[in-house]
Parts: structure tokens; sequence; C-alpha cells
């Protein structure tokens, strides 16, 4: 299921931004749209190249809360996400059921208030029962992520993931997988910010290289996380004396 199908620039940015700096957003600001024509999306690149500020602001024109969480969270710990979420036209097929936006840097705000909500007299029955019934804080962070994603998780839905990878152990990122192949098959979109080359293989999943050029389609064998992590296994003597000895 496709809820998002592409995101464009309804305005021109400011001449001072930072952000038209940025490869994907010059893309944007040329009269494309980044499209989303597949229930997994990942936007691949190197540090700088824009992918979290991207994905931040396809959330923001969503109505997800910039920290994190389903568009129900509104707490703001500190103001520091971009303004790229303003000027983004979000286009729409179908609306999902269910979404959230999560972001590797700021889990720990969003635990945090999901504690404190729960602290709150008015929330019966807890807010934490969908998330597994266990404090995420009483986790460790890869279990917190897992626990969310197989707990508050329920189909239908538009899921954004910054960098999932930053908690999860090689089988734990298997596992992910495999809860993403049974939400796809559930009717669910992903959209999702990586450098992981096993994640970057899910099947049939479209893979947008960002870089200072803008935004290229690419093959996963193609992408350069595939080519150096594959030359580096094959020989990692090698690849080491390279390094530790030029």
């Amino acid at each position: 299921m496709i809820y998002l199908t592409s995101v464009r620039l309804r305005r021109e940015l400011p001449e001072r931004s930072y952000l038209r700096r940025l490869g994907p957003v010059r893309h944007m600001m040329e009269g494309a749209a980044l499209a989303f024509d597949r229930p997994v999306t990942f936007l691949v690149g190197e540090n700088g190249t824009g992918k979290s500020t991207l994905l931040e602001g396809i959330a923001v024109a969503c109505g997800f809360n910039p920290e994190g969480g389903t568009r129900n969270f509104s707490f703001s710990t500190r103001a520091t996400h971009s303004e790229l979420g303003e000027y983004l036209t979000p286009v729409r097929k179908w609306y999902p059921k269910d979404g959230f936006f999560l972001r590797a840097e700021s889990f720990y705000n969003v635990a945090t208030n999901i504690d404190e909500m729960d602290e709150a007299p008015a929330f019966a029955p807890r807010l934490i029962d969908s998330y597994g019934g266990v404090s995420l804080h009483s986790q460790s962070h890869g279990e917190s992520f897992l626990a969310l994603v197989q707990n508050r998780f329920g189909g239908k839905g538009l899921y954004l993931l910054d960098e999932p990878e930053a908690a999860l152990s090689p089988t734990r990122l298997l596992t992910l997988m495999g809860e993403m192949d049974g939400l796809v098959k559930a009717d669910s979109q992903f959209i999702i910010a990586t450098h992981s080359p096993i994640l970057m293989a899910f099947p049939q999943a479209r893979l947008y290289e960002l870089s200072e050029e803008g935004v290229r389609a690419v093959e996963y064998r193609e992408t350069e996380h595939y080519q150096l992590t594959k030359r580096f296994l094959d020989n990692p003597e090698r690849m080491l004396r390279y390094l530790l000895e030029s």
C-alpha cells in the first residue's frame, strides 16, 4: 500500500537558508518531486547529504512531532529541527490508520514522554501497554526499538524510521526486516534513512542515493554502502593494511 506518493516544495526557501545547499532540496527546488512508488523506500548516502533532514521534513509535513512518536505526540525538549517541513507538500493517495516517526537520536525523549503521560491520572489504560507493557527505559536500546515495532506498529500505517540500525545488532536487524515484511503485507508503507547494507537489501525496495548533486534511484549493489562493505568482508586484512599502513 502506498499512502504517501510524493513530496515537493510548495514555496521557495529563503535565500539565507542552509537547506538550499543540500542536494535533495536543490533537486526539489528545480521542480522535481521525490516520488514514493513502492511500499519500502530507503534514503541512503554519506553523512551530511541530508537524509535525516529530509526524513524529518517529510515527517513534519505529514503531521508528526519532529522529535518522534505518533501524530498525537506534541512534546518538545529542544527545538532543533529544521524548517524544511514547513516548505514541503505531501501528496497522498490514501490516509493511513496508523503511523510513527522513529528517530534514533531522540527515542529516549519519546520513551520519557510515554512514562510521563502514564504517570498522569488522566491516562487509563496505560499508554505503555501499547508498547509491550514494559517501560522502554527498562530495556536496552535495541530491545526498546523492537518492542516499539512489534507492539505499537499495527499495520495500515505510514512508518518513518531514521537510522533504526543505530541500536540493532545484525541479528536484530534481520528480525526488524521480518517485522517490516509482515507490516508491508498488512498494507503499510516505510520510508527509512539508513546506512545499513543489511537493511537496504529488503526485497523490492526503492533506494534513493542522496548526494551533493541531488537524488538518484540506484540498485542495491550499486550503492557505495554495499560495495565498500563487500570489499571489506571479502578481504578485511587487505583493507586494514591499506588503511593503517598508508
